[in-house]
Parts: structure tokens; sequence; C-alpha cells
């Protein structure tokens, strides 16, 4: 079915619902928080005199240049030629308080969910490789595909139109929906402002025929019609898009560069849906100076499937590595993809609360939880370890949770005002 486009929180947090085995963990109170500033143009420093992250300038955004990999890279291959400027980078990275950590334990954040305000989120680095080859290849529209509230997808719409390329987006969803209106929520909402032209697909049809023949068919549909399209697999995740995590390595290793008093993490947490995220990360981790550990919760699948699909990655670079040796993968699917226990959504809820950092119900939120989860039940594990977790973004997705988040939140009522107040009409300007 083809739909073009035309159509309060709590000041004293509850405590931190998370499961554990046989620990708790909960929030009594506030830390301190590190003094650490973070901006587009000089992010994680604290001197100004040395900083030398860059942000884009005038020149630079929506631009495409010649592309130079990390000297650490220069051996996989092939090597992207060109890369568009899509993204805000660097994104920030700063401490984020989490409560009963363990002893001594520090996490940080990478503000991946801060690359923009519609492209925001890790798909844009992935997209800023993908969309280069392209308009280098001369396609006048993009294919792709994912779930109803695809964050991938509403990012491919952006940054097609941003550069002129009309968008095709195919998103699966309930069979009870496939022939109605899918509404104006979350990423439906942008993409439909952006133009894209969107096909449904129920679960079931999906599941029967798989993500490239339904792009192929929709390519050839295309072809037929005298247009060239181009086509981005599920999450922008194959050895091209690899480049974009790769990248956002070197730009770890900068920022950390940058900072009077080096820090160096031990572990870097992220969340996985289709992969090609953490396949450069772990990859640029490994190869680059960082050499942290990898640890990716898995939102979907499973591990061991994610585990060969990053090895198909990393082979197609022709990195010469083993996928197992540079990521260790959990899972943190719960009750499958883009479905939340009551739990998880109050985690979520919470963490804002305790910390201002709104985590994603798809992605992060599942990540962050199934850290917390094994931090609880590991806590040696983690003892004295700097922690990266890479914030992924994907907000929008809130929005298709609003019935489920509605009783976690309240925390509202009507203001009584005395009648002694004064009162005189037309005092009051409501802007």
């Amino acid at each position: 079915m083809l739909w073009s486009a035309t159509a309060r929180l709590s000041a004293n947090p509850s405590p931190l619902h998370l499961p554990v085995s046989n620990q708790s963990i909960t929030v009594f109170g506030k830390s301190k928080p590190s003094r650490v500033r973070c901006s587009h143009s000089r992010a994680m420093e604290s001197n100004d005199d040395t900083s030398k992250a860059k942000g884009l300038s005038f020149d630079d955004f929506l631009s495409k240049k010649p592309y130079s990999p990390p000297t650490w890279a220069s051996h996989l291959k092939p090597i992207p030629s060109h890369v568009f400027s899509l993204a805000h980078l660097p994104t920030p990275i700063h401490k984020w308080n989490l409560p009963n950590l363990p002893q001594n334990t520090e996490v940080w954040l990478k503000r991946d969910d801060l690359s923009g305000m519609q492209l925001s989120g890790n798909k844009v680095r992935k997209l800023e490789f993908l969309l280069a080859e392209a308009v280098a290849q001369g396609a006048d529209c993009i294919i792709t595909i994912g779930g109803i509230q695809s964050n991938h997808c509403r990012a491919t719409a952006v940054a097609a139109k941003y550069l002129n390329l009309d968008s095709y987006l195919i998103l699966r969803t309930s069979k009870l929906l496939v022939d109605k209106d899918p509404g104006l929520t979350g990423n439906l909402l942008v993409e439909r402002f952006m133009g894209a032209h969107i096909q449904l697909i129920s679960k079931e049809e999906y599941a029967k025929i798989g993500s490239v023949a339904l792009t192929n068919v929709l390519k050839e549909q295309l072809l037929k019609e005298g247009r060239r399209p181009y086509v981005i697999p599920v999450g922008g995740s194959n050895s091209l898009g690899t480049w974009g995590y790769i990248e956002a390595m070197r730009e770890i290793e900068e920022q950390l560069q940058i900072r009077s008093n080096r820090i160096k993490f031990d572990d870097i947490v992220v969340a996985c849906g289709s992969g090609g995220t953490i396949a450069g990360l772990s990859l640029g981790s490994w190869l680059g100076a960082l050499k942290a550990k990898v640890h990716a919760f898995c939102v979907c699948d499973d591990p061991d499937y994610f585990y060969d699909f990053v090895q198909d990655l990393i082979d197609g670079l022709q990195a010469g590595v083993n996928a197992r040796d540079i990521v260790s993968i959990l899972n943190a699917k719960g009750l499958g993809y883009a479905i939340n226990t009551s739990e998880e959504l109050k985690f979520v809820k919470e963490v804002a609360a305790a910390t201002g950092v709104v985590l994603d119900p798809v992605y992060s939120g599942k990540a962050a939880y199934g850290m917390m989860k094994d931090m609880a039940e590991n806590p040696k594990k983690w003892e004295g370890r700097k922690v990266l977790f890479v914030h992924t973004g994907g907000l929008l997705g809130l929005f298709d949770k609003v019935d489920q988040m509605a009783p976690l939140v309240g925390n509202w009522q009507r203001m009584d005002v005395n009648e002694s107040i004064p009162r005189k009409e037309g005092i009051g300007k409501m802007f």
C-alpha cells in the first residue's frame, strides 16, 4: 500500500527499577555533575587554548569532499572516494552520572543523538558515505527499508531531500494496519513532511520475502519508470556504511587527545539493531589507538546472527580479523524488536528524571537497561573501569510509546491561586 506525503517529569525522581539477580539499584540522590564542557565545535574540552576539535563551518555542511581514512585503517579495501558532510560533528562526550554504578566505575556518554535535528542519531554517519556513492552513480532517488518507526528511514528521507533526491521507504507494519494511513506519529511525521513515498508491507510478508527482495522489487518498478534508484539496506548497514563508525572512532580519539587530563576508555557500550555501527566501532577500536572492549546489546535477532553479520561486513573491507575477537554481543531484545516491558519504559523515564538524558525505547534504552543489569549482576566485571556509552538517538520513537508511558509520568496539577492575590484584567500578557 502506497502512502505519499500529504498527510512532565518529577523534580524528585523515584528509584530506578532494574531487574537484577540478587541486588537492587536505587537512586538515592543526584551526583555532583562533572565540569566537562561540550559543544559542536569544542567537544569534551577542559581548556579553550588546547582545543583542536573542528565543527562544521559555513562551507562544510552538505558539501562532498574527497575522503582520506585514518592511518590505522588505510589498509582496508575498498576505501570510499568521497564523503558528504551531513552530520553536526564532533558530537559531545560528557560524564553520565548514573546512580549506583560498581565501585570506581565511570560512565561517559557519546551524544550521537545530537548529530542534528531531523538527522539525529547514528544513521547519519553511515549516510554520509552511502549518499556520496549514490550521487557519484547518478542516482535520482533512494530506496531503503525498515520498521514503521525506523530512525534510519527518517534520516534517509531527510538527507536525500537535502541532496535533491526523492526517497522511497518500505515500512514494515502490522497486517491489521497495512491498508490504513500510517498516520503522523514520530518518525512518520518527518518522513511525510519530506515528501517521502511510503510503501507499507506487513510483518508477515516481510518475513517471507525479505528486505533484499522487497527493495529489488521496488527498484525494478522505478527503473521501468525511467528513474535511477540507489538502494540502501536496512539500517544503512553494509561494508560502505561501516566506514561511518570507523570514522567515528577517529573522532573519539581526537576528542580524547585534546583533554588536559587524558582519559582512556576501557569499554564502549552501544545498542545493535542492524550491525553496521558495531562493526565500525569494533574495527576502529581494534585497529586504532583506543583498544577499548566493545560491548554490543542487540535489540533484535540474537548474538550469533550478529557475529556472522558483522563478520561479513568486516570481510567486505578485507580487515582480516575475527568478529568474535573484537566485539562482545549480548542479548537485550526482551519481548522483541520495538516491544517494551513496563520495566524498560520505567527505566527510560527514570534515567531522564535522574540525569537529564532521554533514551529512546528501541535501541539505547534497551542497551542501557542491559548494561545496568549486567553491572548489577556482575559488578566485579565493571569495577574501576571507564565506560563510554554511545547514545545512537531515536528520540522520535518515544512518541509511539505515549500510551504506555502516560501512567509513568504524572506530576501535574492545576495551580491554585489564593483569592487574596490582586487581579486586573489585561495585566498578564500572553506571548
